[in-house]
């Protein structure tokens, strides 16, 4: 007789093609954002007004570039966290392996 746990497992899908890409997007995009934001909020006020035609205020660009630099951040931190179980697990992998070496 089979577990139930086996059988959930063995019934659990690979992931498709899509999948990967909306993972790969979802850890691509804020990382790229964070690396090509502009590092003064004068140059993001040019910006916003080239892309858009839009002014911006300096004070509103330092607010504005500020809280795009939150968002990304947090949005990676919110990846990691869900990431955290199988980065726990290849720690605790590893550590095992190094005590079961030592102790050899």
């Amino acid at each position: 007789m089979m577990n139930a746990c086996c059988h959930a497992a063995s019934q659990q899908k690979t992931p498709t093609r899509l999948r990967r890409v909306r993972e790969a997007l979802a850890w691509l995009l804020p990382s790229a954002l964070l690396a090509f934001a502009p590092k003064c909020p004068a140059c993001l006020a040019a910006y916003v007004t080239l892309w858009t035609g839009l002014g911006l205020s300096f004070s509103a660009a330092t607010w504005l570039r500020w809280a795009m630099l939150s968002a990304c951040v947090g949005a990676l931190l919110y990846l990691i966290w869900g990431r955290s179980d199988r980065i726990g697990a290849i720690f605790n992998y590893v550590t095992k392996e190094t005590k079961t070496c030592n102790t050899k």
